[in-house]
């Protein structure tokens, strides 16, 4: 039985949500690279319906500081519970790895470490100084816990010098305190706000179908580049287990375009909206997009 809720999804998947599988030469490459440094991918732990796709493109978001959360979020497939001690060898093995699959744009999030004092802002920086030396002319983004909006662990990860840093609202606020554990809505908003306000160039995603009504998307959407976002993504939310938070509603392709173009509207510089969207997915395209158009008029810390 559900272990959050007593009802189950009764809603059919719509034909829109069908995942196509690639298992290429190039899949089982990556697969090979992730198993033999002991790493982790918020696309294996996340259970991202897009990990055929993009490991077949090799490309992965590697996920750091181990693979148990502090928090238990009732969205998230990632295990909760008492984490190990960071591995101060993962820096490396990450970096390497970014060597070996030959990657331009590298994507690095992490579980949320509520245990550790500075949140494990000093690991994320030795991992992006890594990668920069190993790597020098690859494209780094992150996506990072909320580090409750305290500006020293904030100010860290800024001085390792990433190119995108990103924060997930996950959903409006009125859901929040039933859909995520201790994470706040506002204290989203301060850490997008602080990290904006660095020069930062900042990105968040938030998840649609968990009963949220047009409206409040909006209102999120406002409230995100209020606070100096510049990059957003929109994803229709599947329930991982039935443990999980119920599906209210498959939003349908129109209302995802709907809302790409009201964000646009609002002075987003890009977003990427459709039901399988993920923070991550294709984000070498946002950067693309964002520098494009930075060529004509820019904001953008670029």
């Amino acid at each position: 039985m559900p272990k959050f809720y007593d009802k189950v999804d009764v809603l059919k998947k719509p034909g829109w949500l069908k995942i196509r599988l690639h298992r290429t030469p190039e899949y089982a490459e990556v697969q090979q690279i992730v198993d033999k440094h002991a790493l982790h991918t918020i696309c294996s732990s996340g259970m991202c319906p897009n990990k055929a796709e993009c490991w077949s493109r090799r490309t992965a978001t590697f996920m750091i500081l181990g693979d148990i959360c502090t928090r238990g979020c009732r969205f998230c497939a990632t295990k909760t519970g008492h984490p190990l001690a960071p591995d101060a060898e993962e820096p490396r093995r990450v970096a390497e790895s970014v060597a070996l699959m030959k990657l331009r744009y590298v994507v690095v999030t992490s579980v949320t470490r509520d245990d550790l004092p500075d949140g494990g802002a000093a690991h994320w920086a030795q991992t992006v100084r890594a990668i920069r030396t190993q790597n020098p002319g690859a494209v780094i983004e992150l996506l990072i816990p909320d580090l409750d909006a305290q500006p020293a662990p904030l100010d860290v990860v800024v001085a390792s010098k990433p190119d995108i840093i990103g924060h997930n609202i996950e959903t409006v606020e009125r859901l929040t305190p039933v859909v995520r554990s201790k994470a706040k809505y506002r204290t989203s908003l301060e850490t997008l706000r602080y990290l904006s306000a660095q020069g930062v160039a900042t990105k968040s995603g938030l998840m649609v179908g968990l009963g949220e009504s047009d409206d409040e998307v909006l209102q999120t959407l406002h409230d995100l580049r209020d606070a100096g976002v510049g990059i957003v993504t929109l994803g229709q939310y599947l329930r991982p287990t039935l443990e999980h938070y119920p599906v209210a509603a498959y939003i349908t392709p129109e209302k995802f375009e709907w809302y790409r173009l009201k964000a646009l509207e609002m002075g987003f510089s890009y977003c990427a909206s459709a039901p399988l969207v993920r923070s991550s997915y294709m984000a070498e395209e946002a950067l693309k997009s964002v520098k494009s158009n930075c060529s004509r008029d820019c904001s953008m810390p670029w």
